[in-house]
């Protein structure tokens, strides 16, 4: 299909043709680990082996390629599969990646824990800020590594001015583009080589599902990248890959939904007596807005604050939830609540990027944002 189209219909047709053999509309779910082959070497379609390749997983990875205005798109087992082939590919014993200071403790427990162990080491800047990222660089750097907007403390960095260092460099830039999308931004436009996925949030919506992404412009790493994951296993299966671009197809008109709830809880939040900040990038007064609203869409459903009291306030207004559920992850179309620092990025304390104690992230979902204001209003007394 032509990239020409706009999202929106990409969202639903890019790698959903029509089953040949019975016209059905919607990608079969390809539930099958081998395929006959015509004498051999003689496949069907490059099918041989579903770790190498499935019908239901290619036809995601030609629409999360379309959607992101990338040349070639992977999909993985989770997001954390889809980064390690990433570091594996790019990296070797020696070299060095600037992450930001914010980074999802996932992500840094991967550099801190695993990568770290086979010589590769990292330095952590603020990602913000264009001249800490190129005051991080050395000579063994090979990766910067980009979220934006930032788990969980809603960082805002510039995509097209750490491309240009990059580029400068010699070096990668690598950005998770989780809490965008690419309905709100697009990084490969923007000058980044690598986008980053877990197709576990909004990607895949609903909270059913597992998965990761990568997604490129550049052939040859492309190559590589595709040599790696077949190497390393951590596929998407059939089923998870079908839910995912199942998923993808509301895409749009969930993220426009999220963004304007989000934007009133926002907007509620600043003016509540007991929340002392507001981290969300459509606010104003948020240091990234300017480049937020030069390079996104919108500005997302995550918000996070942070309530007078300290560490067990912010525990017991969790606690409180009764329309937010309390749990990890995000994205889904129902609201989520959590306290990073005892739960998402546990990993990350004592570190650098440990977040503050009184610190509350919000998922918000797509329900009525009257309803959600007022389970908030309760939780904060």
């Amino acid at each position: 299909m032509s990239d020409d189209h706009s999202f929106e219909t990409l969202a639903i047709h890019a790698g959903n043709t029509a089953d040949p053999l019975t016209g059905a509309v919607v990608p079969p779910i390809y539930q099958v680990s081998t395929y006959k082959q015509d004498g051999v070497g003689g496949l069907r379609g490059g099918y041989e082996y579903s770790r190498s390749a499935n019908p239901t997983r290619t036809a995601l990875e030609e629409n999360l390629a379309a959607l992101e205005g990338g040349s070639l798109g992977l999909a993985f087992a989770s997001g954390l599969a889809a980064e390690d082939c990433l570091l594996r590919t790019l990296l070797s014993p020696g070299d060095h990646v600037v992450i930001p200071n914010d980074a999802y403790g996932g992500t840094f427990r991967l550099f801190a824990k695993v990568v770290s162990r086979w010589g590769v080491t990292f330095s952590v800047a603020d990602t913000s800020d264009p001249d800490a990222v190129r005051a991080a660089l050395t000579p063994q750097t090979k990766v910067i590594w980009v979220e934006t907007p930032s788990n969980p403390l809603l960082g805002i960095s510039d995509i097209q001015a750490l491309a240009g260092i990059a580029r400068a460099a010699g070096v990668r830039l690598v950005v998770d583009n989780t809490f965008a999308s690419p309905y709100l931004q697009q990084p490969l436009a923007l000058g980044a080589d690598v986008v980053v996925h877990s197709t576990t949030k909004y990607m895949g919506g609903h909270s059913d599902v597992v998965g990761g992404a990568l997604i490129v412009n550049d052939a040859a790493l492309g190559e590589e990248l595709t040599y790696h994951q077949n190497a390393m296993g951590a596929v998407a299966g059939p089923f998870d890959a079908w839910l995912v671009l199942r998923g993808i197809k509301t895409l749009a008109v969930r993220m426009d939904r999220h963004s304007e709830n989000a934007t009133r809880v926002a907007d509620m939040l600043t003016r509540h007596a007991r929340v002392t900040q507001v981290l969300y990038p459509g606010l104003p007064e948020h240091p990234g807005h300017e480049t937020a609203a030069k390079q996104m869409k919108a500005f997302g459903g995550m918000v996070s604050f942070r309530v007078e009291g300290g560490e067990e306030a912010a525990v017991e207004v969790c606690n409180r939830a009764q329309l937010f559920t309390l749990g990890e992850s995000l994205g889904g179309v129902e609201s989520l609540i959590e306290h990073p620092g005892r739960m998402t990025h546990a990993s990350a304390a004592g570190s650098a990027l440990e977040v503050p104690g009184d610190l509350v992230r919000l998922s918000v979902g797509i329900e009525s944002g009257d309803d959600l204001l007022a389970d908030l209003k309760q939780m904060l007394g």
